[in-house]
C-alpha cells in the first residue's frame, strides 16, 4: 500500500483559516479521530529550535499548534506539547515563540522534555539512543515540523524535526559520533524517526524558511499544510514542494539509496490540493556544504577543505556571547583576544554553531571546488 500525503492550501495564519485548512487536510484519512481515541495521551512535538517570535519562521507557528491541540481534544485526547530546543530552557523558548500561551489557553499540558530514557532499536546501525520520556510515555505522537532549509542536511521537516526527541547536550554527542559523515548522521535521523514512528506528521509550510536555515534564514511564503502517517513520505513531497532535488537533502539521499518506502515521489499517493498548484517557484536553498558524497577516501581526504564548507565568523555581527563555543560538538571554537576563533582542523562541519547563533553571525564558507561545482551546475 502506497504511503499517502495530503496537501491543503493555507495562505496565512488566521485562526479560522488554519482550522479550516487542517480539517480539509485530514479529511482523506477520516479526520483527527482516525489517529486519536478518547482517553489517549497525545504528545505534540513542534519545532522549538530557539526563542524567536513567530514572524521569524524559526519555529512551528502557534496557530498551527493551537489548531492541532483543539482537534486532538475534540477527538478525546489528553494533549501535551513539548520539545527539546537547541538552546535555552524549554519553557522559556516556548514562551518566546508563542507556543506556551497557546498551550495554556487550550488547557493542554506542557511537556518539559527533562528526562531521557535509553532505548535499543533492533536491526539498526545505531544500537543505543536516548529519547525524552515524554515521547515514549505518549500513546500518540503527532509530529509538527516547520519546513525550513538546513545547512547540514539541506532541509528540515518531518524526519529531522524528530531529532528534538534527543534532549540537550546528547544532540552534540550524536553529531560528534557522525563526524563529517553527513550520510551517517542522516541515517541516524531516519532510524530515529522509524523508532519513534509518529502516528501523524503535519508540516507547517504556510511560511517556511529559505537560505541560511534553520535559524538565520529568511521567511518565505509557501501557503501550504502537509500531512502524512509517514514523515519520510511527507519530506519527499516537501522536497518537491520547494523545488529541491533528492540529492539536495541528505535524509532523502540515504533513504532513496536504501529504498525506504516513501522516499520516491512516484511511490506516494497524493490527496487534497494539487502539488503543482502549491509549488514554491522561487525558493532559495541552503548553500551546498559538500560535493564529496561517494568519492573514495584517498581522494576525499586530501581535498576535504576544497570539497566542503565550514562556518565563518562575521565579526560585525558576533557579540561574543559564547553559545556556539558551549555547543560545539568537537570543541573547535574558542573566545580569545576579543574575538571568536574556529579550529578548522577540528571542525566537523555540523553547523550547530550556525544553527544556534541568535545573532546570525556565522556564515558558510565554501571551498574552491565546491564553489566551482555550484557554478557549473548553474550554467
Amino acid at each position: 500500500m502506497k504511503p499517502r500525503v495530503s496537501l491543503a492550501a493555507c495562505p496565512d495564519y488566521g485562526r479560522e483559516q488554519v482550522e479550516t485548512a487542517l480539517e480539509r487536510l485530514l479529511a482523506p484519512e477520516g479526520g483527527m479521530s482516525a489517529f486519536v481515541r478518547p482517553g489517549q495521551k497525545v504528545l505534540l512535538k513542534p519545532n522549538m529550535l530557539s526563542g524567536k517570535p513567530p514572524e521569524k519562521a524559526v519555529t512551528t507557528h502557534p496557530e498551527i499548534v493551537r489548531a492541532v491541540i483543539r482537534a486532538a481534544q475534540r477527538a478525546g485526547g489528553i494533549v501535551a506539547v513539548g520539545d527539546s530546543p537547541g538552546i535555552g530552557n524549554p519553557r522559556q523558548v516556548a514562551s518566546a515563540c508563542g507556543i506556551l500561551q497557546v498551550v495554556e489557553e487550550t488547557g493542554a499540558d506542557f511537556a518539559p522534555f527533562s528526562e531521557s530514557v535509553g532505548v535499543a532499536p533492533k536491526g539498526t546501525t545505531f544500537h543505543h539512543l536516548e529519547i525524552a520520556r515524554d515521547i515514549l510515555d505518549a500513546d500518540v505522537v503527532i509530529n509538527l515540523p516547520k519546513l525550513k532549509t538546513h545547512q547540514m542536511m539541506g532541509l528540515t521537516c518531518g524526519v529531522k524535526n524528530l531529532f528534538g526527541a534527543i534532549i540537550g547536550m546528547r544532540k552534540p554527542r550524536l553529531h560528534l559520533q557522525a563526524g563529517t559523515n553527513k550520510g551517517f548522521f542522516a541515517l541516524m535521523l531516519l532510524e530515529l524517526a522509524e523508532y519513534i514512528a509518529p502516528a501523524l506528521t503535519i508540516a507547517d509550510a504556510v511560511v517556511g524558511m529559505e537560505g541560511n536555515g534553520p535559524g538565520s534564514g529568511d521567511p518565505v511564503a509557501i501557503g501550504a499544510l502537509l500531512a502524512s502517517r509517514s514523515p519520510l513520505a511527507l519530506d519527499t513531497v516537501a522536497t518537491a514542494l520547494v523545488g529541491l532535488e533528492e540529492s539536495d537533502v541528505w535524509t532523502q539521499r540515504i533513504a532513496a539509496a536504501k529504498e525506504h518506502p516513501g522516499s520516491r515521489l512516484a511511490e506516494i499517493e497524493l490527496s487534497g490540493e494539487s502539488l503543482d498548484a502549491l509549488v514554491c517557484r522561487r525558493f532559495r536553498p541552503a548553500r551546498s556544504t559538500d560535493v564529496n558524497f561517494g568519492l573514495p577516501p584517498f581522494i576525499r581526504k586530501p581535498l576535504k577543505r576544497t570539497l566542503s564548507a565550514f562556518p565563518e565568523v562575521d565579526a560585525d555581527l558576533c557579540r561574543l556571547c559564547g553559545l556556539c563555543v558551549d555547543h560545539c560538538p568537537p570543541r573547535a571554537m574558542r573566545l580569545e583576544k576579543g574575538g571568536l576563533h574556529i579550529d578548522y582542523g577540528q571542525c566537523i562541519g555540523c553547523f550547530c554553531c550556525q544553527e544556534l547563533c541568535p545573532h546570525g553571525a556565522l556564515a558558510v564558507r565554501q571551498g574552491l571546488l565546491l564553489r566551482l561545482s555550484r557554478f557549473l551546475r548553474q550554467r
